[in-house]
């Protein structure tokens, strides 16, 4: 399945990006088509706008040029093609070709996208390092630049996960912490849509769809609206483990439109005084709001606060674009910054509200919304990175273990939420009938997502496991002498 949606995936990419060839390229057949050569060498010359050696005809040895000179090119650009030759594309093998294809795609249109990001998430890019260290002797240091590179591979993946993240983080609710199964709802492209072009989307009419209902209509109105190439399909994500590499593909897409943005600085001005202006007077109401409703009930404070949420989320989308405009702080004006800092203070004010509101829940409520709260921010945390793989082991075993732990409350706590009598003595509502149905969505939600966690902890608990033997199968690939003393050692082990 990863393999036919990889195919499908990188095939679309490859006809959008060959569409800008003289004359038009289009691929029927990825496996096939790449035996020639032709496809490879016109694809590198679209990506970047050099023209490159070829051999026009169609035989074995013209071929295996083509296909030598496209290798060639792609390793005077310092890029690894780790177990990727000529007789295997000729041969049309379908991970090498996936692998090569991957590879084209991280560079020229990831990790491209993402340097323009790095500065902002502190990310250190190719160019920056080039930048620092451009003596003679550092452009000799061919294992020192491959370093660079592999750091920035990493790097790259990161930031334009900050990025898609940083689109979202304005729509409350909608989190993305991967490439993976973030995107399965479809709420996150949808997301990214509303913040890139307000007004073309429903958030909260999203919520109440399917995710293939939700993920049709956010590929309808990227590809319609926003002239972005429909990659993937919905049955493609909303798996329980969708392709990373397609996904980071077709969201590398938006970030492309948003960099093709036009932006006037006088219009900008405008509009960040018109958002500062706003952001004042939400600020003014929030405030108001609390004194108000001090000694009201927790039924009340709850109303009161979905009004203001909802108020507040049909009047900020006009302000989106700008309060998602121009990540690198050096490009930031004055006003910008104060900007940023207003909506920061504001949604850090929203926050407060709505934490002080849980802990007045009656009991059980606020323990179970505790116990939400500390499972669906372990869920969105991300992986321990860690090169050492005994630290990695110990780091994965003890998230197990707090997950587990959390887990097995999963029963009880639903149980006393499903039978919470929702009434006071004079036979009045306790809780918002809207809060309850809320808290039982985020139960549906971990139990849909529990399977996959339990499994993307366990794979990398299995992964840093795997690292360990490694090392020390390296050490034990020595020279040791007599087996005895091998097996001495690996007992001590």
């Amino acid at each position: 399945q990863r393999e036919f949606t990889q195919k499908k995936t990188f095939t679309s990419w490859i006809n959008s990006i060959l569409a800008k060839h003289t004359p038009p390229y289009v691929v029927s057949d990825l496996y096939t088509d790449i035996q020639q050569g032709h496809l490879l060498l016109d694809l590198l010359e679209v990506l970047s706008g050099q023209h490159l050696p070829r051999e026009k005809g169609f035989n074995t040895f013209q071929c295996r040029s083509n296909i030598e000179n496209a290798l060639t090119f792609l390793k005077s650009r310092s890029l690894k093609l780790i177990n990727i030759h000529v007789a295997d594309i000729i041969e049309g093998k379908p991970s090498i070709v996936l692998g090569l294809i991957w590879t084209i795609i991280f560079h020229f249109h990831i990790e491209e996208l993402a340097r323009t990001l790095a500065c902002t998430y502190n990310q250190p890019s190719p160019a920056c390092s080039n930048a620092a260290d451009s003596s003679p002797k550092a452009s000799r240091s061919a294992k020192k630049s491959a370093k660079i590179k592999e750091r920035w591979k990493m790097s790259a993946t990161k930031a334009l996960l900050l990025w898609a993240k940083e689109q979202c983080s304005l729509h409350g609710s909608v989190s993305v912490t991967d490439f993976k199964s973030s995107w399965r709802s479809g709420l996150a492209f949808l997301a990214i849509i509303q913040t890139l072009r307000p007004g073309l989307v429903d958030l909260e009419k999203a919520k109440a769809r399917s995710n293939k209902e939700n993920l049709k209509e956010a590929f309808r109105i990227a590809e319609l609206e926003l002239n972005i190439p429909r990659l993937l399909e919905p049955e493609d994500v909303d798996v329980v483990n969708p392709d990373e590499k397609s996904i980071m593909t077709y969201v590398a897409q938006f970030l492309q439109y948003s960099k093709n943005l036009p932006e006037s600085e006088e219009d900008m001005q405008e509009k960040v005084r018109e958002a500062m202006g706003w952001l004042a007077a939400q600020e003014k109401k929030l405030a108001k709001l609390l004194v108000e409703t001090e000694n009201e009930t927790y039924y009340q404070k709850y109303k009161e606060m979905m009004s203001f949420m909802e108020t507040f989320n049909q009047e900020k989308i006009p302000f989106l674009p700008v309060l998602s405009s121009k990540r690198d702080e050096a490009e930031l004006s004055e006003g910008q910054q104060q900007m940023r800092e207003e909506w920061d203070k504001v949604i850090s004010q929203i926050n407060e509200w709505k934490a002080r509101l849980d802990q007045m829940l009656p009991s059980p409520l606020d323990s179970i919304e505790a116990w939400l709260q500390e499972v669906e921010r372990l869920q969105a945390e991300d992986l321990p990175d860690l090169q050492d793989p005994f630290k990695a082991m110990s780091a994965f075993r003890e998230i197990i273990v707090i997950f587990k732990g959390l887990m097995d409350c999963f029963d009880p706590h639903l149980d006393a939420l499903q039978s919470f009598k929702n009434e006071d003595e004079k036979n009045m509502p306790l809780v918002s009938p809207e809060k309850l149905e809320e808290m039982k969505r985020r139960f549906s939600n971990i139990r849909s997502t529990n399977p996959s966690t339990f499994l993307e902890y366990h794979y990398g608990l299995c992964s840093a496991i795997d690292n360990e033997v490694k090392l020390k199968l390296n050490v034990w690939d020595l020279k040791y002498g007599a087996k005895e003393s091998v097996e001495s050692l690996l007992e001590n082990w």
